[in-house]
């Protein structure tokens, strides 16, 4: 449903030019080229396998996983209206 001036359909364009972008965004932001034979993290060897996986991977599996690593969650300590209202 369109509101206003925009014709029917108008929101999903939006939503798919937004997931487009960030496709885009996410494919820009790989390494590519080649890779190195060693981490420049920790200097340590890098498989060939790897490097044949991750064309321009540049971090072993151990530093890779622990810049993956996600962040601690943060909690939301005074809750959300919905919460408040039950």
């Amino acid at each position: 449903m369109a509101g206003g001036w925009a014709r029917d359909g108008a929101v999903q364009d939006q939503i798919d030019d937004s997931v487009a972008d960030a496709v885009s965004a996410a494919r820009a932001s790989m390494p590519s080229g080649t890779g190195e034979p060693f981490c420049t993290l920790c200097g340590g060897d890098i498989p060939e396998g790897r490097r044949r996986a991750l064309p321009g991977v540049r971090t072993c599996v151990t530093c890779q996983s622990g810049r993956d690593r996600p962040l601690a969650a943060t909690f939301n300590r005074r809750g959300s209206k919905d919460s408040q209202l039950r």
